[in-house]
């Protein structure tokens, strides 16, 4: 079963990174819980492709170095990985965009049901982001 999980959410970081959304969102569970960074939890495909629509607004950003961490039930899952981007256009209540370069750590963690993401947290340093893009 972990071998599974490994490919879904390999997979997804793919789809991400080649901005292939229909594939992306495939992957999710209907009532997917997405437990957004330092913010708060949305539930529901809907919800989690307008997120995704603003995040491709605001950034242009590519997983790299990713690595997969299962447990045989393949209900969780964690992935570490390199999120490489620029920043576009200003996100709400973030400071103004102008082509910035950023580089951070990242963690993800999953919860799996019926074969599809039911859960995404993600984790990252915003201290670090806002550091990188004030220049």
């Amino acid at each position: 079963m972990d071998n599974a999980v490994e490919a879904i959410i390999r997979a997804y970081y793919a789809a991400f990174n080649a901005s292939d959304d229909a594939t992306f969102l495939d992957l999710l569970a209907d009532d997917v819980a997405h437990d957004i960074n330092q913010s708060q939890r949305e539930t529901g495909k809907p919800a989690f492709a307008t997120f995704i629509g603003q995040m491709r607004q605001s950034y242009r950003e590519n997983v790299v170095d990713l690595v997969v961490f299962t447990e045989p039930s393949g209900h969780r899952a964690a992935a570490e990985f390199t999120v490489n981007g620029t920043y576009l256009e200003a996100a709400p209540g973030m400071p103004a965009a102008h082509g910035q370069t950023y580089s951070l750590p990242v963690g993800a963690f999953f919860a799996f049901t019926d074969g599809k993401i039911s859960r995404i947290s993600n984790y990252y340093n915003l201290s670090n982001w806002l550091t990188q893009i004030a220049v």
